[in-house]
């Protein structure tokens, strides 16, 4: 998601927030302010120490930023996680001896065991077993595991207090990012033990305590992840011998790309820089998310890039961050056999610290951008509070809440109706022959029988009849096998077979040819068809949905459409209301729209101006909604303002009220073709292409030119272009 959706969604959200309890609204802000005010505190105190140093000056801050008596980080003993031992505890105003004790009834087992645990009140009650809280006077207590590069939980960081404490105490995000860093420092911690244990060289061992200072240092001296990403690569280009070359690679789509390098020759970079998947040592660290070393470059298939280029030793670990390997740290040396288990030991400690710096920056940003949006959506809803003027935002996510209809906008009798049949129809796998005049929205009321239905998990197949050549019908709904016409060069599978289980929508039904008609009648009492050139029978369970804008009953009478097949599709017949029988949603409607194309053009709109709603209720609107979507598009496009406007440049020259004798002597086939004629016109009788008429109206073209014959629309001899 972008920022700008990011902001839009807040910004909606703001809005509602604010209106039914701004109070709390700032005192969420006010509480990210104060996260990031310990977050800030705690890193100033902790960013430039290390092992020891580090708990110590942890628990120090922790307890002051928090305001409690009690802070201490604790490691388990041994792999029974039975026993810890604290590295530091904070007592008071000062720090108290490190103590050893069993977990068993005490607050702190059930974090050892891996959860995040807060007792906001009456600790000792909650464990009286646990003597030691009677001395301390406790009353609450949090705790946060520690845990290492693979999850496993390495000890906890704990603070307690004689006050209660809010059931989610502020500074829980924050204890959660040191929680990490302080498994970064157990890891560093261990690994120095190790390599006093193991390395008897003296000089050896300085070197690389030195080195694992110095990185750790680095990478936590700031919360911006390129200057962690520098700090870290000229660290250990400065600090490990025989390193030539260190790099870090993130991942970006299907590359992995350089963030950071020290030593790599220019010719290098030229190739280096972004690696494709799935080339190279790098993509073979993040694929398998291990280690990669290769002591000798000159006894495997490396690139002939990197042998002009000399090196001879290469090194990588993977970056992990929240669980996915990220990227990878490298270094690259112009000698063979350059490293060892040491080095590679010492690139995971630092490539753990660099995750625990990613880490905190992202959540930094986080908290920042999430305190940003809040005042600014704060601030737009203060300034939008006395300047909307169709105050129906709300009563949209109402509507869409009461009926669980999301695309269907409306509040007015006529639609609660149509409503109302869906939620009769949609579970009990009727079929539905859905008619209203074209733009009404007949598709939306098929979407939402099929939503509501048992179907819902299966597809909805969508079949415009009217769009399809005659010829090709059959083929389209049934499917057809190899040969069996001329251009039929593979087996096709109809429509019917792909809405098998869920639910088929036949839109302009009444434009089937006589012998689709046949076939379709099959399906709906029978469950079964042959595809054209077959003589297999092919089952399938099928709901049939139908639209139509003919007169049906007027088609049976002439003959020009079954009336077998007729009352087989009328069997639960629902009505979609004309936008003018339904004047009270066209508001809700005009906002809709205003808002999506607001958001598709990056425009910011106000809302409507008063005259502009006056004449959008008048207008009488024979293109029904589709109609509408298409003036509030164009509006917004051409609006140069913050208040949309729509005079009659844009709505057009109907300016009389609908319900006149002249309007109400009009049949439906006249609006429709006064409609289609002032679209034509306005696209210099264009039909096809972006800015032609069937685009305007949204409808296939071949459409278009069958309803122009039939309506006996002809292009007037003035107009010179093609159609």
């Amino acid at each position: 998601m972008s920022d700008n959706t990011h902001l839009e969604e807040a910004h909606r959200k703001a809005e509602i927030l604010f209106s039914e309890n701004p109070a709390g609204l700032r005192s969420n802000l006010d509480d990210s302010d104060k996260d990031l005010e310990i977050l800030n505190h705690l890193a100033q105190g902790t960013a430039s120490v290390v092992g020891s140093n580090f708990f110590n000056s942890l628990v120090h801050h922790l307890a002051s930023a928090m305001k409690v008596r009690y802070a201490f980080i604790a490691q388990c003993t041994d792999d029974t996680f039975t026993r810890v031992r604290t590295l530091s505890f904070w007592v008071d105003n000062h720090y108290g001896e490190n103590i050893e004790f069993e977990l068993k009834g005490t607050p702190c087992e059930n974090v050892i065991a891996g959860n995040v645990c807060v007792y906001p009140d009456r600790l000792q009650s909650l464990f009286p077993e646990d003597v030691g809280l009677v001395d301390m006077s406790a009353q609450s207590y949090l705790g946060i595991p520690i845990r290492d590069m693979w999850e496993n939980v390495l000890g906890h960081i704990a603070v307690i207090d004689d006050k209660p404490m809010g059931h989610e105490p502020l500074g829980i995000n924050v204890l959660q990012i040191f929680a990490a860093r302080a498994g970064a420092e157990i890891e560093r911690k261990r690994a120095e033990d190790s390599l006093r244990e193991n390395y008897m060289v003296l000089a050896k061992k300085n070197r690389y305590e030195t080195i694992i200072g110095n990185v750790t240092r680095l990478v936590h001296q700031s919360l911006k992840p390129e200057e962690v990403f520098e700090n870290a690569v000229d660290a250990l280009s400065k600090n490990i011998e025989k390193v030539n070359c260190a790099g870090i690679y993130l991942i970006e789509g299907d590359d992995a790309v350089l963030k950071a390098q020290r030593g790599y020759p220019g010719k290098y970079l030229e190739f280096t820089s972004r690696i494709p998947r799935p080339k190279g040592f790098t993509w073979d660290t993040i694929t398998k998310g291990e280690p990669n070393y290769c002591p000798d470059l000159d006894t495997v298939d490396a690139s002939s890039v990197a042998r002009r280029a000399g090196v001879k030793s290469f090194l990588c670990v993977p970056i992990r961050s929240r669980g996915e390997v990220i990227g990878t740290l490298d270094i690259t040396s112009f000698h063979k056999d350059a490293f060892d288990e040491d080095e590679l030991k010492l690139l995971e400690i630092v490539s753990r610290q660099i995750e625990t710096a990613v880490n905190n920056a992202r959540q930094t940003a986080e908290l920042q951008e999430s305190q940003s949006s809040l005042r600014k959506a704060l601030a737009e809803v203060e300034e939008l509070k006395n300047r909307l003027q169709i105050e129906n935002v709300y009563l949209r996510e109402e509507i869409n809440t009461e009926n669980n209809f999301e695309e269907i906008i409306g509040r007015s009798d006529e639609i609660k109706a149509v409503l109302r049949s869906v939620e009769q129809v949609a579970r009990t796998g009727t079929t539905v022959l859905i008619h209203g005049e074209t733009g009404t929205g007949k598709e939306l009321v098929a979407r939402a029988i099929h939503n509501l239905s048992d179907r819902k998990t299966r597809t909805l197949v969508k079949v415009n009849c009217g769009a399809i050549s005659a010829g090709l019908v059959e083929s389209e709904l049934f499917g057809h096998e190899k040969g069996a016409f001329t251009g039929a060069l593979q087996k096709r599978v109809g429509r019917f077979e792909l809405a098998d289980g869920g639910t088929i929508f036949l839109d302009e039904v009444g434009e089937l040819p006589p012998d689709v008609q046949v076939k379709l009648l099959r399906v709906l009492q029978e469950g079964e068809f042959e595809r054209v050139g077959s003589s297999e029978t092919i089952k399938v369970d099928v709901r049939v949905i139908t639209a139509t804008n003919r007169d049906l009953e007027e088609a049976v009478r002439d003959k020009s459409f079954r009336s077998d097949l007729y009352y087989r599709l009328n069997i639960f017949p629902i009505y979609v209301p004309r936008l003018r029988e339904r004047k009270s949603d066209i508001p809700l409607l005009a906002n809709f729209f205003l808002t999506k194309f607001s958001k598709k053009l990056g425009k910011d709109f106000t809302g409507f101006s008063k005259d502009t709603v006056d004449r959008l209720l008048a207008y009488p609107w024979p293109g029904n909604i589709r109609e509408l979507q298409n003036i509030v598009e164009r509006a917004v496009v051409i609006s140069t303002s913050r208040e949309i406007g729509i005079d009659d440049s844009v709505l057009g020259n109907a300016n009389g009220s609908p319900g006149s004798p002249a309007e109400d002597n009009r049949t439906l086939e006249d609006v429709e073709r006064a409609h289609i004629i002032g679209v034509l016109d306005e696209s210099d009788w264009v039909i096809e292409g972006k800015r032609g008429a069937a685009a305007v109206l949204n409808i296939n073209p071949n459409t278009l030119r069958s309803r122009m014959k039939k309506l006996g629309i002809q292009k007037p001899a003035r107009v010179s272009r093609s159609l």
